[in-house]
Parts: structure tokens; C-alpha cells; sequence
């Protein structure tokens, strides 16, 4: 009999290893068995960004769900959370120099952690997420993406560009 596809199997901190291997591919060894290759997905990527990973083989199918980053060895946490900032780029603000109105777009000018950036929304409803505490995910018409977050934590003028908008 096969596994109900809806069942959720949790991994146990203490039956993963995660490592690089040839080529930086990202592998690992889950319940005695090794994965030459694996992939991770978020499962709530706004909300939850070190906690309920999912853990895949290359054809997609789920191996199962990391509760929590925090909770593997030194190694195995570090790969993964290696591998997470390679599939999920998010630059993260640290500066807000203006959000201006220009016609029918809001032009937001920012620094980064990768450095400065422009981008433009039609309306600040549709492009700016709001998942919790004080971050914000911010998307431009093209689909670039960066984050603020902890928009409270931002300097003096930053939080004044901000006042407007949220």
C-alpha cells in the first residue's frame, strides 16, 4: 500500500545531514539513505522564512518537512539556509531614500543589503505584502522583490518615507 499523498511526514532533526556535494549541489543523507541531489521549498515563504521546509528529491516528490532550521547541527542548518537564499534572492532594504508618486506609479528608491535599487508599483495595495510583525515584501511591476524587515528598526528617514504608505 502507497503513502496517502496528503500525509505530512516530519523529519527528525536527528535523522538529516545536510552538505554540499561536487559542484556545490546540495545533498543530504535522511533516515540512513543518500540523496545526491535534493531541493527546498518554503512552505509559507512570506510568513515562516527558517521553519516548515520542504524537503524534495529532484522529481518533486517531498521527502518531508523540516520543522525548523534552528533545530538541525551546525552544518546541516547552514547548508540549508545556504540553499534557501539561493532559491528565495531577496534583497533587504536598509535604507528608504524616497517613495515618490510620478503619474499612475509610486517610485520607491531604496538601498539595499546588495546595493541601490529602483522600483515602481501601479498601487501600493497590490505590491506591498504585509506577512507579520513589521516586515514588508515589496514587488515591482516587473516582479523584482526586496524586503524590509522590520520597517520600525529603519532610520529616522526611512520611517518618515514610510509614513505615508503603510
Amino acid at each position: 500500500m502507497s503513502a496517502d499523498l496528503y500525509d505530512i511526514r516530519i523529519i527528525e532533526p536527528d535523522s538529516v545531514f545536510f552538505s554540499r556535494g561536487p559542484g556545490g549541489v546540495f545533498q543530504g543523507v535522511l533516515d540512513g539513505k543518500t540523496y545526491p541531489e535534493l531541493v527546498v521549498y518554503r512552505a509559507f515563504p512570506f510568513l515562516y522564512t527558517t521553519q516548515y521546509l520542504s524537503i524534495r528529491d529532484p522529481k518533486g516528490e517531498e521527502l518531508g518537512i523540516v520543522q525548523d532550521i534552528r533545530d538541525l547541527d551546525e552544518e546541516s542548518a547552514r547548508e540549508l539556509e545556504r540553499e534557501l537564499q539561493f532559491r528565495y534572492f531577496l534583497p533587504r532594504v536598509t535604507r528608504v531614500d524616497s517613495v515618490k508618486q510620478k503619474s499612475d506609479l509610486w517610485i520607491w528608491e531604496l538601498q539595499t543589503n546588495l546595493g541601490p535599487t529602483r522600483i515602481a508599483m501601479r498601487n501600493l495595495h497590490e505590491f506591498m505584502q504585509f506577512p507579520g510583525g513589521a516586515r514588508i515584501i515589496l514587488t515591482d511591476i516587473n516582479g523584482k522583490r526586496c524586503e524590509i524587515p522590520d520597517w520600525k528598526s529603519l532610520d529616522n528617514h526611512s520611517r518618515m518615507q514610510l509614513t505615508d504608505v503603510i
